[in-house]
């Protein structure tokens, strides 16, 4: 990992530091000494711009920035997310503490070449069991989702066709098998046709007198 993309907001920008804050060394002059190219983004459009070079983004934010930056980031590219905790965003955050902060690691301005190296190496390794514990539940949620319409298109033709839901089943296999589609597929496309004809018939009996 040797490409990382520094993130300031209005607050925290270089421009916007206090005479206290200056004194304490930026992320990227602290960054490039330690043998690591530097990209610096203050606002969206330059993140969204820059991301798809970095290796991982180090937040100079607030921690209670970091939720709404850490989805935006997330959503262009997956990589570690870090803070930089220097004592300008450390006294920003006080009041954010206690909040379910989004972040892989943390950086200090006192932080030399090797411990910067293993707080980005760990927060890459937290970073894909992140991602990857991401993608079971979104696998877990579209499974539930597909059963639910699985289900609710067996209860259909249990009604319609007056079997049972392991008759069903083998029903809704074998069209699904016919049609060459997935079973979630043909399922969801029972269940609309289900919908609709249920619709047109209560439409008919309201405009009867």
């Amino acid at each position: 990992m040797r490409s990382l993309l520094v993130i300031y907001n209005q607050a925290t920008g270089p421009k916007a530091s206090t005479a206290a804050a200056s004194k304490t060394p930026l992320p990227e002059t602290v960054l490039r000494a330690c043998g690591y190219s530097v990209a610096q983004a203050h606002n969206r459009v330059q993140a969204k711009t820059l991301i798809g070079d970095a290796e991982a983004s180090v937040l100079h934010v607030p921690l209670s920035d970091i939720r709404e930056w850490g989805t935006a980031l997330l959503q262009w590219k997956a990589v570690p997310l870090l803070w930089w905790c220097s004592d300008e965003t450390a006294a920003e955050s006080l009041e954010a503490c206690e909040d379910n902060v989004m972040v892989d690691g943390i950086l200090t301005p006192s932080m030399k070449a090797q411990e910067v190296h293993w707080a980005l190496h760990f927060g890459a390794k937290q970073c894909f069991e992140r991602q990857q514990w991401l993608d079971e539940r979104k696998q877990l949620l579209s499974r539930i989702e597909e059963r639910k319409w699985i289900d609710m298109a067996k209860g259909i033709l249990c009604e319609i066709k007056n079997i049972s839901e392991a008759e069903a089943y083998d029903l809704l296999r074998k069209q699904a098998m016919n049609e060459r589609k997935r079973l979630v597929d043909v399922a969801t496309s029972i269940v609309n046709v289900y919908q609709l004809l249920q619709e047109q018939k209560q439409r008919k009996g309201a405009k009867r007198p």
